[in-house]
């Protein structure tokens, strides 16, 4: 089995996918990690050296890779995997893969990346909270129609991290 957590940047997907790993015995990969340790250089790197057009061919590469390998793994997709070439088609097809989708709200998610934007290359550029509500607010409006072609929807902005993750096993078993 592999489990994939789909959602918005900010929407706690890494922190959820270690937690939920360790609790299932689980393997646990974040695919901009993954992506890195095999590029050998930086998700921010690769934007700004090679452009978000090879991110996003290398990405779905390793996306397959992962969904064809034999282990079983949590694994937490960059924000914009599900959104681009037929990743969801992909997610959803397989046999062992199921997708869970991190829900987290307008605000909360404007929230925690006013916090972090330094280290999330779609939004550094953005200037002030305004510019980041209208940025995510438009890239949710273009996104939720892949998110909620997950298998499980999971709300994520006011539980603990404990409560999401035994509402996933839940969920899976």
């Amino acid at each position: 089995m592999k489990v994939f957590l789909v959602g918005y940047m900010a929407s706690g997907k890494t922190t959820i996918g270690k937690v939920l790993a360790e609790k299932m015995n689980f393997q646990f990969i974040d695919l901009d990690q993954y992506i890195e340790s095999k590029e050998d250089m930086s998700v921010p790197d690769i934007f700004k050296l090679k452009g978000e057009i090879y991110f996003r061919k290398i990405e779905a590469l390793y996306l397959k890779e992962l969904i064809e390998s034999d282990i079983k793994v949590i694994i937490s997709l960059g924000g914009g995997t599900p959104c681009y070439g037929n990743n969801m088609e992909l997610l959803l097809n397989s046999e062992d893969a199921i997708t869970i989708y991190l829900k987290a709200s307008l605000n909360e998610l404007v929230k925690r990346l006013s916090k972090d934007k330094q280290n999330r290359p779609l939004i550094t550029h953005l200037d002030s909270d305004e510019a980041l509500l209208e940025f995510v607010g438009k890239h949710l409006f273009e996104r939720n129609q892949f998110y909620n072609q997950a298998n499980y929807t999971v709300e994520a902005d006011n539980a603990s991290v404990t409560t999401i993750v035994e509402d996933i096993v839940l969920k899976l078993f």
